[in-house]
């Protein structure tokens, strides 16, 4: 556990990063747990976020999400967005939307100490950029802003998403003229269907797998307008021949995509930008499409909220926090320590960043 107390006069907040999740003891709110709470908020529907709570609070359209995902005896509210839920003793959340994927949400938290009121933003997974399938992100103003960090070092910022789609067209139509399949790796829950929406409005029949597919049912009864695909069966030649399959990374270690000799294979991810991302999925090629915010995006977050303080989480949390440090933001990370970067003769300290990735999934 990380555990960062500052309540001085009441007018700051109390943040701990616990049991994989965030937790506000002040008014008792947890958020994202990786363990199982008395109640919670959940703030999107994909399983790195998800436990078995006796209670979980989300988005109208995350709690349809989860109730395909979870069992049916779990106890889930939903709490629309822009509507503020009360916490107790002058405290309350109000879900914003986050943009992440469908129904994913960021959480304002405010209440009151004496005459005066403070809030702190929890971003969860965002991205600022709008994309085809998820509503878009509207962040509102904190006094404290805990932010998510995966892509947190200034190399991943990504290139336009129009360049990225328009290859990723190519390289399904050059491997259908060459007799392959073509397959996009991405998870069933949010980067299919962006995927989906993507590649089927350009003409491409596809199939997808059976979670990716319910997915979609679920998409278009929350009103998403996705392009139509079918569900991939049993793997042989002859039932994907002329077809762009769509399914999770995990699908192509299974034996049964061996069986497809002439595939070919493209990630989806925000690694992309890497250069040894094609050889640590085993892909023939990487695209920069991502469903979270890239280092321009998450500057742009800070300068939105402008917060007093700033905690980051995940990824390249703590060389984020040094770099807002050097650009005049209080920050630090939630986890592990944060070097406190120091004006030297005019010149800010170097920062030995860490060039390893905390998160290496296909985000």
């Amino acid at each position: 556990m990380s555990r960062v107390k500052r309540d001085k006069g009441g007018r700051d907040w109390e943040v701990e990063a616990r049991e994989g999740g965030i937790y506000l003891p002040q008014v008792d709110l947890w958020m994202d747990s990786k363990r199982p709470q008395k109640r919670a908020v959940v703030t999107h529907a994909h399983y790195d976020h998800l436990a078995g709570h006796q209670e979980i609070l989300a988005s109208p359209a995350t709690v349809r999400l989860l109730r395909v995902r979870l069992s049916k005896r779990t106890k889930i509210r939903d709490v629309p967005f822009g509507e503020p839920f009360s916490l107790g003793k002058g405290a309350s959340f109000t879900l914003l939307p986050a943009g992440h994927i469908l129904g994913s949400a960021m959480v304002w938290v405010k209440r009151r100490v004496g005459k005066k009121e403070t809030q702190l933003l929890y971003t969860g997974d965002f991205k600022l950029r709008g994309g085809k399938t998820s509503e878009k992100c509207q962040p509102k103003r904190a006094d404290v802003l805990v932010m998510e960090t995966t892509f947190g070092r200034p190399e991943y910022r990504f290139p336009p998403e129009e360049k990225v789609v328009a290859e990723m067209i190519d390289f399904c139509r050059k491997g259908l003229r060459e007799g392959k399949v073509p397959i996009l790796l991405g998870y069933s829950l949010g980067k299919s269907q962006e995927i989906l929406q993507r590649l089927g409005s350009a003409g491409f029949p596809v199939l997808m797998d059976s979670a990716g597919h319910r997915m979609c049912e679920v998409y278009r009864e929350l009103g998403q307008a996705l392009p139509p695909a079918g569900r991939l069966g049993k793997i042989m030649e002859e039932n994907v021949r002329g077809h762009l399959l769509i399914v999770p990374p995990s699908m192509v270690r299974r034996k049964g995509l061996e069986i497809l000799k002439n595939r070919k294979v493209g990630v989806v991810t925000g690694w992309a930008l890497d250069r040894s991302a094609i050889y640590r999925y085993g892909c023939d090629a990487a695209f920069a499409l991502s469903d979270h915010a890239d280092y321009g995006e998450l500057i742009e977050m800070v300068e939105k909220v402008k917060p007093k303080e700033i905690r980051t989480v995940h990824g390249y949390a703590q060389e984020f926090a040094m770099d807002l440090q050097e650009r005049g933001w209080k920050a630090w990370a939630l986890a592990g320590e944060t070097q406190l970067v120091l004006p030297l003769g005019g010149l800010g300290m170097g920062k030995e960043a860490k060039r390893k990735s905390r998160r290496k999934g296909i985000n």
